[in-house]
């Protein structure tokens, strides 16, 4: 465990010593002893994690000390101590930033391990919240949550850079399932607002009565069942981003308002006349196209056009060639790995099965295939048979993609198959085909 390094200012060289020998009772604290406020500002480059700083300095009041060590690093911890237990300036302190003012008798000490105790679990706090961030930051790293080198994953990764380096807002369009709120949250985190909130909010899925206060907050009372005051999503956001997927179902009533917020930077409760300042990034998606949706007088025109800004869009995962394999390789292993199994690999069979299927759920029914497929297989190789496809919609009513009436016949079959337990006579009997067909398109289906 690193060393907890404490600071002692104090002009009474019998006090100090009493102070020091009270801390150093903790094997894990190292204590260093100054007389002066100017003494203790020339040795801030030592790193202190505390100072107890005597309120009755003879060259600078505590006050003012405790403004310029909180100028040079304002995470370092300040205790003030003094002779005098005066409470207006104990709160006076303790606004400016001082995490605790105790007053010199009896109890000293064992204020003091506490207080100390305290500042030393929020630095430990802080540390760790730094070193989550950092791992969120790798986790939505652009080649980690989007795997994939075909022409229109590379072009998506380079939007995605020129996104993360300025605060433009960013339009993210795509099927269902093709990643777009992790999209907004990699560029959320390699940008200057990493250390702020990033926020999600689906529009779709909250009651059109209640999406402004969502997103602008209400004050108690507002409406019927406001019994407390609520901040929204954009003071909760502040300096932060907020992703808003599916903003093709704002109501046009609320498209007034948010194009406003947007505008004025500025929000206002429910129920409320203050005005409050706001500093968001906006990140929006959908999977419908909004150019129509303005056509048909379903969404603002000035307001789509203020949130155009950067426009990417996500491919859907049948037009990404080899990323499908490179994607259900990632799935396997991460799966694997989570439920500590052996890694799997991927007959030829399955490889071609994958391949030629359309995905209408892009890289989530992938994953979701995936996943199955490893509980279904006997051993450490995923068969085709394994590879369950089952499109919203049931048996061969999923066509996104031109196909031959044969290749359209042979996903019938194939649905059938899995459907009623891959018994032949029983599919040629639903189908209305003799078992000799039905056969001839397993046969096909095998490769």
């Amino acid at each position: 465990m690193d060393q907890f390094k404490i600071f002692i200012v104090e002009d009474d060289p019998w006090y100090s010593d009493f102070l020091k020998y009270h801390i150093s009772m903790n094997p894990d604290f190292t204590v260093e002893k100054f007389e002066s406020g100017k003494e203790l500002l020339s040795n801030l480059h030592k790193k202190p994690d505390l100072v107890t700083v005597d309120f009755s300095l003879p060259d600078m009041n505590g006050k003012e000390l405790l403004d310029k060590i909180k100028k040079y690093n304002s995470d370092i911890g300040v205790i003030m101590i003094s002779g005098q237990e005066d409470i207006t300036t104990a709160v006076e302190l303790l606004k400016e930033g001082a995490a605790d003012y105790i007053v010199k008798n009896e109890d000293t000490p064992n204020r003091l391990r506490n207080s100390i105790r305290m500042v030393q679990e929020n630095r430990n706090l802080r540390k760790e919240n730094e070193q989550l961030k950092v791992l969120v930051g790798k986790k939505y790293d652009f080649s980690n949550i989007m795997l994939g080198n075909s022409p229109g994953m590379l072009a998506t990764f380079s939007l995605m850079e020129k996104a993360a380096a300025s605060n433009i807002t960013v339009s993210v369009t795509g099927e269902t399932g093709t990643g777009k709120e992790l999209v907004a949250k990699s560029i959320h985190y390699h940008s200057e607002r990493k250390n702020y909130p990033f926020m999600a909010v689906n529009i779709g899925a909250i009651p059109r009565e209640l999406v402004e206060s969502v997103l602008f907050g209400y004050e108690k009372g507002a409406y019927t069942g406001a019994t407390d005051r609520k901040a929204g999503v954009f003071e909760n956001a502040n300096k932060g981003t907020i992703f808003l997927d599916e903003i093709a179902e704002m109501d046009l009533n609320i498209q007034t308002k948010f194009l406003r917020v947007l505008q004025e930077r500025e929000v206002t409760r429910l129920g409320s006349n203050q005005i409050i300042k706001i500093d968001v990034r906006i990140i929006t998606a959908t999977h419908k196209n909004l150019a129509e949706e303005v056509q048909n007088g379903n969404f603002r025109a000035d307001l789509y056009y203020r949130l155009m800004g950067l426009p990417i869009h996500l491919v859907p995962l049948r037009e990404r060639g080899n990323d499908i394999m490179k994607l259900a390789r990632s799935f396997a292993d991460s799966f694997c790995k989570e439920n500590q199994q052996k890694k799997v690999s991927f007959s030829e069979e399955a490889v071609t099965k994958l391949m030629k299927y359309t995905f209408p759920g892009n890289v989530r029914e992938l994953k979701a295939v995936v996943d199955l497929a490893i509980i279904l297989s006997d051993g450490e190789v995923i068969e085709a048979r394994n590879l369950n496809f089952t499109p919203v919609g049931g048996p061969g009513t999923q066509i996104t993609e031109e196909m031959t009436l044969e290749e359209h016949t042979l996903r019938i079959v194939d649905e059938y198959l899995r459907k009623y337990n891959n018994n032949p006579t029983e599919v040629a009997r639903r189908l209305g085909i003799s078992r000799a067909t039905v056969y001839r398109y397993i046969k096909a289906l095998k490769g």
